[in-house]
């Protein structure tokens, strides 16, 4: 699990969970285990997350069912009705978490295809490259693989598709929430724009 800022450098990184572990799990056990030391978001703040993960206090999650990544809405024109406004810029925004993954991985070659070192070695190979990813940008102002993406906003990684599996697995039925309410009143005042 990772978390970044607008400015492309991971601010949290937990590495070492099982690829199986459903991303909901991760994320609960961050949130709620004070030794993991998850940065929370301040009050009246809210991180911006994905589908997979639960609409609740100071985390903003786009609207389910409906239309979301950018492809979609290039394949089959503008968004219609406040839900997929909101849910296109949500993704306008929440893209920078993709972008920040796309250099990473463009940079370091081997998280490409990981040798079989010990799994220990393989998290600490994670975490290394994101700590130096992050001086990196704090550093170089002329650095080739962050200008591409600086250049193109709304690329977006060939590897990054839709989350659809995820999205439908959380997508119970549950009382509304108070970020359902803060995303009903961002939705509304988009579509006054």
């Amino acid at each position: 699990m990772a978390a970044c800022s607008f400015d492309m450098q991971f601010m949290f990184v937990w590495a070492g969970w099982e690829g199986s572990a459903h991303d909901t799990r991760i994320f609960l056990e961050a949130i709620d285990n004070s030794t993991i030391n998850f940065p929370k978001p301040p009050e009246g703040k809210y991180y911006l997350v994905d589908a997979g993960y639960p609409n609740e206090y100071g985390y903003l999650g786009p609207y389910k069912g409906e239309r979301y990544h950018f492809q979609e809405f290039r394949r089959r024109g503008q968004p219609s009705g406040r839900k997929e406004v909101f849910n296109r810029a949500h993704s306008s925004l929440r893209n920078v978490i993709e972008r920040s993954f796309g250099v990473w991985k463009q940079r370091w070659r081997i998280l490409q295809n990981m040798p079989a070192y010990p799994y220990k070695t393989q998290v600490e190979i994670v975490v290394a490259s994101m700590a130096l990813h992050n001086y990196i940008r704090r550093r170089s102002q002329d650095d080739a693989v962050f200008s591409e993406y600086d250049r193109n906003p709304n690329l977006i990684p060939d590897d990054f598709l839709p989350d659809t599996v995820q999205a439908s697995a959380v997508q119970g039925s549950q009382r509304p929430s108070r970020m359902d309410f803060v995303r009903d009143g961002i939705a509304n005042s988009l579509m006054e724009q």
